[in-house]
């Protein structure tokens, strides 16, 4: 899945994935519910990460390709 991936795709965090995650460990454990809920685009990409902008108005976040889903 990691493949299809590009800038511009529409994806969500997938909250297992979150969870005792190296990110979680390093900052509040407690997500927002909108990077679960709501589609974030991606915005920018390098081997392990993406930046995700969600339509809230809060700052782009960099999460793993791997936390991350397609949004239908």
């Amino acid at each position: 899945m990691a493949a299809k991936m590009k800038k511009g795709a529409l994806v969500r965090a997938v909250p297992e994935k979150l969870e005792n995650s190296l990110e979680a460990q390093a900052s509040d454990s407690r997500f927002p519910p909108y990077i679960f809920e709501s589609k974030g685009e991606i915005v920018d990409m390098n081997d392990e990460y993406a930046l995700v902008r969600f339509y809230v108005p809060t700052p782009n976040v960099w999460l793993r390709i791997d936390q991350l889903e397609l949004a239908d």
